[in-house]
């Protein structure tokens, strides 16, 4: 029932490296940010933050590269399969390669699109078009990196993960030091830095990768699989896109509310964020472990690791809801010290309390069908909770509740729909269970 001390040590072997990363991006991106603050115009930092962000979202929209590729790889590793590895990642570097071109093509309609939904003034327009216009140039090496990051862990190779993330950052931090203020270039500066800290990481995690890619190797693109790879990207990417939207939901329809709800929520939603550190680490152990089980094609061995990755993630789950039932008022005083904010956020810190019991379900799920391979599964339960259960809930929350009280609709909806993505994950699990190993 409890496994074994070396399955555990296995697990964190995986995740612990993972969840350091995930603390380690933003420290630095904080040594980033007041690098650019401490320019003498706001414009500066108001333009590198909006251009970031809009960045951040393109790139993040293809995160289902980096986990399509993890299950893919986690499957021929526990085969040892070494030819089928070296397949793989060169249809998955192929794709992002490519992807990463049509992004840089598409540059003029992403930027009118952005920018039409942002309206920013025009002189922040401006510098925010400089901005993103230099970051783009590196979305093929951005989208190699996450090719790459899910090649190392389908593999088990999750150190290396974590020294590509902390090397990403590091880089971007010094060329930062060197351009913005060593050589004055600001706004285009923390641009070129960026550029300057994805293309080395992916000159370096290509290095790292050189003994399994080995081009001199025979391989060839096949059209079945690329077709079958882009169906699976495309599962994940309508679930990542439909999740994104429910989550802007949040601090966007906040604003109808009044800017001090905007502000509240964006507060509140870091609490995500600090969820996401643990609970992410495990979904990626689960993803390794399970998928190279299910390579081997042992039955009985995917269920013990999806037996033991569970009790981890309600472990966290549980630590996370005792830490936020103590100390959250003191986290939100951290994260910002405006009287009016830190008041109207206490109202709403049960809903953060309960949050991780009732989210850690989705983020071991997405975890758990990653490693199956079942992205069509993660696609349709995502949908199923979204449609069916988070518009419902955020519909009868701003329409039965008083203006004072729809804010707690909205968060109402999100823990509905969080439990509803793990309720449906498992029911559809339960369903399949006997297609575990096909």
């Amino acid at each position: 029932m409890w496994g074994t001390w070396p399955a555990h040590q296995k697990i964190f072997a995986i995740a612990l490296p993972m969840i350091i990363s995930n603390i380690a991006a933003p420290l630095l991106g904080l040594v980033d940010t007041a690098i650019i603050g401490h320019l003498p115009d706001s414009i500066y930092l108001s333009a590198v933050a909006l251009g970031a962000m809009i960045v951040s979202f393109i790139f993040l929209l293809a995160v289902f590269l980096r986990m399509t590729t993890t299950g893919e790889i986690a499957r021929a590793f526990g085969r040892k399969d070494v030819a089928q590895q070296r397949q793989i990642s060169m249809h998955a570097l192929s794709f992002a390669l490519l992807l990463g071109l049509l992004i840089i093509l598409a540059k003029p309609w992403l930027l009118d699109l952005a920018f039409w939904l942002v309206q920013p003034s025009t002189q922040l327009r401006d510098y925010a078009t400089e901005y993103i216009s230099i970051r783009l140039w590196a979305a093929p090496a951005a989208l190699i990196n996450l090719v790459v990051l899910g090649i190392l862990l389908g593999r088990q190779q999750s150190r290396q993960a974590m020294l590509l993330v902390i090397f990403t950052n590091a880089v971007n931090v010094v060329a930062d030091v060197i351009l913005i203020i060593g050589l004055g270039l600001n706004v285009e500066g923390a641009a070129w830095a960026s550029v300057a800290a994805e293309v080395s990481t992916a000159a370096l995690g290509l290095f790292m990768l050189r003994q399994l890619l080995q081009l001199k190797k025979s391989w060839q693109l096949q059209t079945a699989y690329f077709a079958r790879f882009f169906g699976m990207n495309r599962d994940v990417f309508i679930r990542s896109l439909v999740l994104q939207l429910c989550m802007a939901t949040m601090t966007g329809y906040a604003a109808r509310f009044g800017d001090l709800y905007v502000a509240v929520n964006t507060v509140l939603m870091q609490f995500l964020m600090l969820i996401s550190l643990g609970l992410d680490g495990i979904a990626y152990a689960v993803e390794a472990l399970a998928g190279a089980a299910v390579g081997r094609r042992r039955k009985a061995e995917v269920n013990y690791w999806l037996r033991l990755t569970l009790i981890w993630s309600v472990i966290f789950a549980c630590l996370y809801s005792i830490t936020f039932a103590l100390s959250g008022a003191a986290i939100i005083g951290a994260l910002t010290d405006l009287p009016d904010v830190i008041n109207t956020a206490h109202r709403y810190l049960p809903w953060i309390v309960v949050l991780p019991l009732l989210g850690h379900w989705s983020y071991y799920f997405d975890g758990v069908y990653i490693g199956l391979g079942w992205t069509h599964a993660m696609r349709d339960t995502m949908l199923i909770s979204a449609i069916g259960v988070f518009v419902p809930a955020w519909w009868l929350g701003q329409n039965l509740l008083t203006k004072e009280n729809a804010n707690h609709g909205l968060w109402l909806a999100l823990s509905a729909f969080l439990l509803a993505r793990g309720v449906s994950q498992w029911l559809f699990l339960l369903a399949r269970r006997r297609q575990i190993i096909e």
